[in-house]
């Protein structure tokens, strides 16, 4: 998959309507599980993936 289909956590919670710090209690709760984690720590994500994860239907 191309890196430009990865988004930082507070694109990917902006895409589905909920905070940063929510979607970060969720990847803490093994609700869901980032795409990659750098290095650093900080998760990245394919946002149409983490949409299946939590069961929210495709826009459009």
């Amino acid at each position: 998959m191309p890196p430009s289909d990865l988004v930082s956590t507070p694109d990917a919670a902006k895409a589905l309507g909920v905070s940063a710090r929510t979607l970060q209690r969720y990847v803490r709760a093994g609700l869901v599980t980032p795409e990659i984690t750098l290095p650093s720590g900080q998760y990245r994500w394919n946002v149409a993936k983490l949409r299946r994860q939590i069961g929210i239907a495709e826009d459009g």
